[in-house]
């Protein structure tokens, strides 16, 4: 049992474990580090020993053994939205189960020079590798100009020789959304669009060009905007819809506004108009309609992010680019048009 006095409970330090084993505290380490030169024997004698003292190494330790703080430091460029919000959870999620912790850093709105004070803050914590999510062109490029160092991974849908990369394929996603459109047979379809200091809004647009364009079909509107609600509801409030007959919102918070600005003025979903998003928001299922959408695999992407991280801690520094197909989700909140 693990050893008290008069201060009360102490948690087991590892000379405590060494001692029960009767090994050295620096055959501890290597036991907890799985260093392969080790006798099965020690091994399981220093492992019993763990185990009867309930003895888990401190992350102070763990990164004096190993000279790793075990630690990435992630910056969330501009506001935390849906996206965004959901791949840092499951990059926290993926890396609390292989023994890394993750520290943050939210970079304000329209506010990129803060990428400097971010990768300070993070470094200074002693971080083993950096992760930008939801990056911004003005921010990668001043990223571009510091020197940290550290392994680094950005996640965004194309590739790029200064860093790591893995994302959900945004374009895909997009083509997902405007052919599911075009076979029910929309031949005007407004696009509703992010950002453009977004790679993510940029690729979506870009997308939506691609799939009117293969199908013979002219652009129809294109209304830049925020990523939010309020940007959707104007429009579906005041725009003149023209021949419009559907609109491809660039994520799912837009596409709710949309919704809501159309029923003020008597318009019915997807009665008059059809409305699709991109995200596939946790309550996207319960608007009115329920909303189709293309789905993002967060988990799948959070995993992918911290797996290359590891291998670039470990020593693979050569750029690697990875990416995740999304999937159309067919709801109520579109429809083929009726044939004349």
């Amino acid at each position: 049992m693990p050893q008290s006095s008069s201060r009360g409970w102490q948690r087991p330090s590892i000379y405590d474990v060494a001692r029960r084993a009767g090994v050295s505290h620096m055959t501890v380490s290597r036991v907890l580090n799985g260093h392969p030169n080790i006798r099965e024997a020690t091994r399981s004698r220093v492992l019993q020993a763990i185990e009867e003292m309930n003895y888990t190494p401190s992350s102070i330790a763990r990164a004096l053994a190993t000279r790793r703080a075990r630690r990435i430091g992630v910056l969330i460029d501009g506001p935390v939205q849906n996206g965004p919000n959901n791949t840092l959870r499951a990059l926290e999620d993926a890396a609390r189960h292989v023994g890394y912790a993750v520290s943050a850093f939210s970079i304000g709105d329209d506010d990129s020079s803060q990428m400097d004070s971010g990768v300070v803050e993070l470094v200074t914590q002693g971080i083993d590798a950096l992760c930008v999510i939801a990056p911004r062109k003005s921010s990668l490029d001043l990223l571009r100009q510091q020197s940290t160092g550290l392994p680094t991974i950005v996640i965004k849908a194309e590739a790029d020789a200064s860093w790591h990369t893995v994302g959900v394929d945004q374009r895909a996603g997009a083509r997902l959304a405007v052919d599911h459109l075009i076979g029910l047979g929309h031949r005007t379809i407004a696009h509703l669009a992010g950002p453009q200091d977004w790679f993510d809004a940029l690729e979506r647009a870009q997308g939506w060009r691609e799939s009117l364009a293969e199908a013979g079909l002219s652009e129809g509107p294109h209304v830049i905007g925020e990523w939010t609600s309020d940007f959707g509801y104007e429009y579906g409030r005041s725009a003149d819809l023209g021949d419009t007959t559907a609109v491809f919102a660039a994520n799912d918070q837009i596409a709710l506004g949309v919704v809501h600005g159309l029923s003020v003025r008597g318009l019915r979903v997807p009665d008059d108009i059809s409305v699709i998003g991109f995200d596939d928001l946790a309550d996207a299922r319960h608007f009115l309609p329920p909303l189709t959408t293309v789905r993002q695999d967060f988990a799948a992407l959070g995993e992918l992010a911290l797996q290359q991280l590891i291998a670039a801690i470990e020593g693979d520094l050569e750029p690697t680019h990875d990416m995740i197909e999304p999937n159309l989700v067919i709801r109520e909140s579109t429809r083929a048009l009726d044939r004349e």
